[in-house]
C-alpha cells in the first residue's frame, strides 16, 4: 500500500489521533458518569432506554453528547472551505489545536458538572471525526472501531479470493488501528486511576503532539 504524501493521512498522525480517541472514550465513561464521548451508538441506545422508561432527565444527559458531536462535525464542515486557501496555517491544524484546548479546559471542570465535561469532549470528537477521515487514502475512523472492524474483516476475506496483497495490508492496518484505540482506552483508564479529572491532560498532550506533527510536516493541500 502506497504511503500517503499528506501528513493528515499519515500513519503516524493516525496513531496519535486514535490513541487520543480511545483515551477520551475511556475517560468520559470511567471518570465522567458512564457517558461515551465518541461512540454515539452507545449514547443513542442509552437515550432510547431512558426515554422508554420515562426517565427524561437521564435521557437528556445522553442526548446532549449526540447533539454536541453533530455540532462539532457541522462546524468543521462549515469552516474548512473558507479556510482552504489560508496560507499561514492549515485548517486541520486549527481544528486539532482547538480540540486540544477543549480537553485542556475539561481538566478543570469538577465532577459536579460532568454534563458540561462530556458535552465538550463529544464536541471535540466531532471535530476530529470530520477533520481526519483517512489513513493512506483509506477511510478510517480514529474515534471509534465498529466501522474499522467491518472493513478489516471484509478486506482480509476479499484478499483470500482476489489474492491482492494490498487488500490484506489494508485489512491488517484496520486491525492495527483497533489495537491502538484499545491501547488508548487502557492508558485512559490508568491515567484516570492516577489523576482523576486531570487525566484528560494526557489526551490533550497526544493532540498537541499531533498538532506539532502537522505543523512540522505541513499539509500542502
Amino acid at each position: 500500500m502506497q504511503r500517503s504524501k499528506q501528513v493528515s493521512e499519515s500513519i503516524e498522525l493516525g496513531i496519535l489521533l486514535t490513541l487520543a480517541g480511545g483515551f477520551m472514550d475511556a475517560y468520559s465513561f470511567v471518570c465522567r458518569g458512564g457517558v461515551f464521548a465518541n461512540v454515539q451508538t452507545g449514547n443513542i441506545l442509552l437515550f432510547g432506554l431512558h426515554l422508554s422508561a420515562g426517565e427524561f432527565s437521564q435521557a437528556f444527559e445522553f442526548f446532549l453528547p449526540i447533539l454536541m458531536f453533530s455540532i462539532g462535525i457541522a462546524l468543521v464542515a462549515l469552516i474548512r472551505y473558507p479556510l482552504r486557501n489560508f496560507q499561514k496555517i492549515h485548517w486541520r491544524q486549527i481544528a486539532i489545536l482547538f480540540e486540544a484546548l477543549i480537553l485542556l479546559l475539561v481538566a478543570f471542570i469538577p465532577q459536579s458538572n460532568n454534563l458540561l465535561a462530556n458535552n465538550l469532549i463529544s464536541f471535540a470528537c466531532g471535530v476530529q471525526a470530520e477533520s481526519f477521515r483517512k489513513i493512506d487514502g483509506t477511510p478510517v475512523a480514529t474515534i471509534m472501531c465498529t466501522g474499522n472492524l467491518r472493513s478489516a474483516a471484509q478486506l482480509i476475506c476479499d484478499s483470500v479470493y482476489t489474492k491482492e496483497r494490498s487488500m490484506m495490508k489494508r485489512g491488517l492496518m484496520f486491525y492495527f488501528m483497533i489495537a491502538i484505540f484499545t491501547l488508548g482506552a487502557v492508558l485512559g483508564n490508568l491515567c484516570v486511576g492516577l489523576w482523576r479529572e486531570s487525566a484528560i491532560l494526557a489526551g490533550a498532550a497526544l493532540l498537541a503532539a499531533a498538532f506539532v506533527l502537522l505543523l512540522v510536516r505541513h499539509d500542502a493541500e
